[in-house]
């Protein structure tokens, strides 16, 4: 006699162990599918193994489901999916955006930019070729649904079930409940546990959507007016008139904070390369006033350092700072435009399109790609910061007959990992060219290797290399004169600055016109390299001073220290 036929509610309950495997598996996939990180720098994702928050939502939506309902219906399997299939999406847009762009997601510029990307991708593609990506793009869109429902059923099936009769699960649901709420409340701790939640950031972006296109929430959000506006409107020939047509150039020190100075090492460390940055300062005919500020951001968000300053709006919200982005309110370009002056962006850290420049309104918009740099790969960065300076000087030279300039300039090479340290080359014409060091130089730089557990010792060569090149940049004759900002934009990585490090920032205001340095002196610089320790204020507030002191009208009160005075 054959054996009897054995159906699947039979082989399911004879192979326990089998289906209690699958569910797991179930339950690591949706977890997976919420906590991948970046490939940086590509649109390539990793797993990671950390707690994703939208997944032990899910959980405990299935747990209550399943308890009030039974087994769920195919059309609620649907929807779960398809709302989790909406939270990968965001997910993968988080974390790649991020990696590909450097700053987080803005649906307000992305969502008009990746439409005409794909576009222009389209056109020098054949018809059908377009069809076959957007086929395959469906495709792969239903995959990763059926895929999750499948989970989710797989979830709702067998491991809820599970889970509702037996109380140590109840514990780690507990425990993940927890974990996850401490995550949102800012625990540091939970960071290693806990991937970053995705509805934070939909949430977000339909607040930046509501707001740019709303004028009362903007006028909420927005001052109503500050420096430049009054600039602006002031009477014509008064707001630039102490410049005299000189050049200006805005250039951000990259992670160059407070700590250069806080911390006993660094300033030990550093003393000799700031004193020789001081003799090249004079040496180059020029005097140099110096103050620290606040910065709006810690460690990384150079974006709201830069166009804080810009605008001379106190941008620490990040959402003030996205939703600016979204208006047509002025900026110092818009201000050096109108009375006569050329601007310029010089961006060597881009290598990509960037939609956000159009509000920027920069004359002239230098990238990466722009500069043609044809020597060796300088680290994550490539570029090294003294060839980008040289580089647009040769595109751009200043001749007398040129219009006076307004240059916005944030540096990059000084940037975690702060490894490896470019080589310094004194001969600023070679560096232009495909061999622009030494072999033996390049192959030792090169076979340096970040030391993520300690990047103190690279980060101090780096702001030595720093003063380096841009001491022997200010030394150089120029055809006309140029007032320099040097500002460094955040503090660096708590791992440098330790705990509880204050957000302050050097500046140094460098010319060879001593009554226009005066007038920074009477707003609280001092003379020399080595600012005041108390800080002047938020860094928003430098782009008043700045116009005060560069007024036809502005303040002319002695100074506390004579210039020939001022210690390195």
């Amino acid at each position: 006699m054959s054996p009897p036929a054995r159906g699947p509610a039979t082989l399911a309950t004879s192979r326990p162990w089998r289906r209690a495997a699958v569910a797991v598996l179930a339950l690591l996939f949706l977890n997976g599918m919420l906590s991948f990180r970046d490939w940086w720098p590509t649109p390539g994702i990793l797993p990671d193994h950390r707690l994703a928050p939208e997944f032990v939502l899910l959980w405990l939506a299935l747990l209550a489901a399943v308890a009030w309902r039974g087994n769920l219906s195919p059309r609620a399997l649907s929807v779960f999916a398809l709302v989790y299939l909406l939270l990968v999406l965001g997910r993968y847009a988080d974390v790649t955006v991020h990696s590909l762009f450097g700053r987080p997601i803005n649906l307000y510029w992305d969502g008009v930019q990746i439409p005409r990307f794909l576009w222009v991708s389209a056109q020098e593609l054949a018809w059908w070729q377009s069809a076959a990506v957007l086929a395959a793009v469906g495709a792969l869109f239903w995959i990763l649904f059926s895929a999750l429902r499948w989970a989710i059923a797989v979830s709702a099936r067998d491991a809820v079930p599970f889970a509702l009769r037996t109380p140590w699960v109840w514990a780690i649901t507990l425990a993940s409940v927890l974990l996850v709420s401490a995550n949102l409340a800012g625990v540091r701790a939970t960071w290693p546990i806990v991937a970053k939640p995705v509805l934070p950031t939909y949430w977000r972006q339909a607040q930046l959507l509501a707001t740019a296109f709303s004028p009362q929430r903007q006028a909420s959000l927005l001052p109503a007016s500050t420096a430049i506006d009054a600039a602006l409107a002031a009477a014509p020939g008064t707001v630039l008139g102490a410049l005299g047509g000189r050049d200006v150039y805005l250039i951000m020190l990259e992670s160059l904070g407070a700590v250069v100075y806080d911390d006993a090492r660094a300033d030990s460390a550093l003393r000799a390369s700031r004193e020789r940055f001081a003799a090249d300062i004079a040496a180059g005919g020029r005097q140099v006033v110096s103050a620290f500020f606040r910065s709006p951001t810690f460690a990384g968000g150079s974006d709201l350092t830069h166009l804080g300053l810009l605008s001379g709006m106190d941008l620490s919200d990040p959402m003030r700072h996205d939703v600016l982005l979204t208006t047509q309110r002025p900026t110092l370009n818009t201000l050096f435009r109108a009375h006569g002056y050329q601007t310029f962006g010089l961006y060597p850290a881009l290598d990509w399109e960037w939609p956000e420049r159009a509000f920027y309104g920069f004359d002239v918009f230098l990238a990466r790609r722009d500069l043609g740099y044809a020597g060796p790969a300088m680290g994550f960065w490539q570029v090294p910061d003294q060839f980008s300076a040289a580089r647009f000087e040769q595109l751009h030279p200043r001749s007398n007959g040129a219009p006076p300039r307004f240059v916005f300039f944030p540096t990059i090479t000084c940037h975690l990992p702060f490894s490896p340290v470019p080589p310094y080359q004194p001969d600023w014409a070679r560096v232009l060219g495909p061999q622009p060091f030494d072999a033996a130089e390049v192959r030792r730089a090169q076979a340096e290797q970040p030391n993520w557990l300690n990047m103190f010792p690279d980060f101090l060569r780096m702001v030595a290399y720093t003063y380096q090149w841009l001491g022997a940049y200010l030394r150089q004759p120029s055809p006309r004169e140029a007032i320099y900002l040097l500002i460094g934009d955040h503090q660096p990585a708590a791992n440098i600055t330790g705990e509880a490090a204050s957000w302050d920032v050097p500046v140094h205001i460098v010319s060879s016109d001593g009554e226009l340095l005066d007038r920074f002196i009477a707003q609280g610089f001092q003379p020399g390299l080595e600012p005041p320790r108390q800080a002047l204020g938020p860094l928003h507030t430098l782009t008043g001073m700045m116009l005060q002191a560069f007024s036809a009208a502005g303040h002319r009160s002695p100074p506390s220290l004579p210039l020939a005075q001022a210690r390195p």
